[in-house]
């Protein structure tokens, strides 16, 4: 398929998925790096105690509550 057919089909709001191949797909500032953060123990417990209700692992909790932090922090 040409540029501009997929992009006339794009702007259509055709479905385009099958003209994509994605095996070599990336999210752009996804990439992970692994870091090693000491907690005092009563944070760790706090933590375990809210990921408990919400369902999810300290490190999902963990991830998401930085999220925010800096979300906000980029809206001030």
């Amino acid at each position: 398929m040409k540029a501009k057919d997929f992009e006339q089909q794009f702007d259509d709001d055709v479905d385009i998925t099958a003209a994509i191949d994605v095996s070599k797909a990336k999210r752009i500032l996804q990439e992970q790096k692994r870091v090693n953060v000491d907690f005092p123990t009563w944070m760790i417990e706090s933590l375990d105690r809210e990921a408990g209700k919400l369902g999810v692992t300290r490190q999902s909790i963990i991830k998401v509550w930085l999220a925010e932090r800096l979300e906000k922090i980029a809206q001030d």
